[in-house]
């Protein structure tokens, strides 16, 4: 089971650079543009590093607080509730 949860974070992740860098050539042609909500979803099923690599190297979103800010808290929640079930502790109302 951990290795398809590990293949879908890589998948995500993979997805999620991929479209920032896609984002950002169709910025600069004025052409249609991917939402943002469709970064914040993809960041939500696990691929927050992905985008924030991405943002980093094709140098995308970095002006917008919310990107800035946004992704690396969901980075943190992620990773600290990775680390809590890691250490075998129940989710809150789980059983």
């Amino acid at each position: 089971m951990w290795r398809a949860v590990l293949a879908a974070l890589v998948l995500v992740n993979l997805v999620e650079f991929a479209l920032m860098g896609w984002d950002k050539r169709r910025a600069r042609r004025g052409e249609w543009r991917v939402r943002e909500r469709t970064f914040f979803l993809l960041a939500l099923l696990g691929g927050a590093l992905g985008g924030i690599v991405g943002m980093q190297v094709f140098r995308h979103k970095t002006k917008h607080w919310y990107f800035r800010y946004g992704l690396p808290a969901i980075l943190i929640l992620q990773g600290g509730l990775a680390l809590w079930l890691a250490l075998g502790r129940p989710l809150p109302g789980g059983g």
